[in-house]
């Protein structure tokens, strides 16, 4: 049997790439490249000939059949436009597949933009949480972040440039405008940036000027501590907001949010004052 190799590739500087990766790429039969063309660069780079064919998100079904074909004859290589193969990239349907069928499967430690942002951010990275993409559609986002919100763990996402100024907006409404943050663009490019700040900070600066290329934002996790309130701070918080003309309802609405509390449990404290 042959092997599949998963070859990261570089994410910026083509020298982020290792001496076994160039010797896998010149060794296998087959390359299967998210884009040939952007590829080509790599490969032309460092003088590499082996045959190349397309491997993408939107034919990375119908080429398992001409990929297994191709393993059966010799070692092919999984290639993505840069970065790990699998990780939000095509990858994850030919891994499990050949696995299935017997192949040998070995993964390449190499570029990733991921852990480089996680250690450039300054944030903790004991554990964190790899979300992918964040949803595009503003509700799907909002609820899932509101999920993720108690979590002491660091949070990393890919997202969008063009959605980054509302992506910031929700963590701060959801998370507090004071959650740290570090946007991450650009790594390992001619102007790679890690920008350090608070998500409303963050926010307000994004939502002026429109940030260039590829961005991975990381999100401190929540503080221990802030994680439930004790019951005296959710008193005088439902105290405040009932003061402020807020029904019984709402204003147990928000005290849940803010508290992770049960809205109920909130709601008979008011009953009882």
């Amino acid at each position: 049997m042959h092997t599949l190799y998963i070859v990261p590739t570089p994410i910026g500087n083509l020298e982020d790439i290792t001496l076994r990766a160039l010797r896998i790429l010149n060794e296998v039969s087959l390359i299967a490249a998210e884009d040939t063309r952007t590829s080509r660069v790599l490969l032309d780079h460092y003088q590499i000939k082996t045959p190349l064919t397309s491997y993408h998100e939107y034919n990375k079904l119908d080429k398992l059949d001409v990929l297994r074909s191709a393993l059966l004859s010799g070692d092919v290589a999984l290639i993505s436009d840069a970065g790990t193969p699998g990780i939000s990239d095509p990858g994850y349907e030919l891994i499990t597949t050949a696995q299935r069928e017997g192949f040998q499967v070995v993964p390449l430690p190499g570029a990733n933009a991921v852990i480089t942002a996680l250690v450039g951010s300054g944030l903790p990275t004991d554990s964190f949480i790899f979300l992918g993409f964040l949803p595009k559609k503003d509700q799907a986002r909002r609820t899932l972040l509101e999920s993720l919100k108690t979590t002491p763990r660091t949070l990393i996402v890919y997202e969008n440039p063009y959605r980054l100024a509302d992506t910031l907006h929700d963590v701060a409404s959801i998370f507090g405008a004071d959650r740290t943050v570090c946007i991450a663009r650009e790594i390992s490019k001619k102007f790679e940036e890690f920008y350090r700040t608070t998500a409303q900070e963050a926010t307000e600066r994004y939502r002026q000027e429109d940030p260039k290329g590829e961005v991975t934002l990381v999100i401190r996790g929540a503080n221990e501590e802030a994680l439930i309130w004790d019951e005296a701070r959710v008193r005088t918080t439902l105290t405040t907001l009932l003061e402020q003309g807020e029904t019984l309802n709402q204003a147990a609405k928000e005290v849940a949010r803010l508290s992770n509390w049960k809205k109920r449990d909130i709601y008979a404290l008011g009953q009882v004052e």
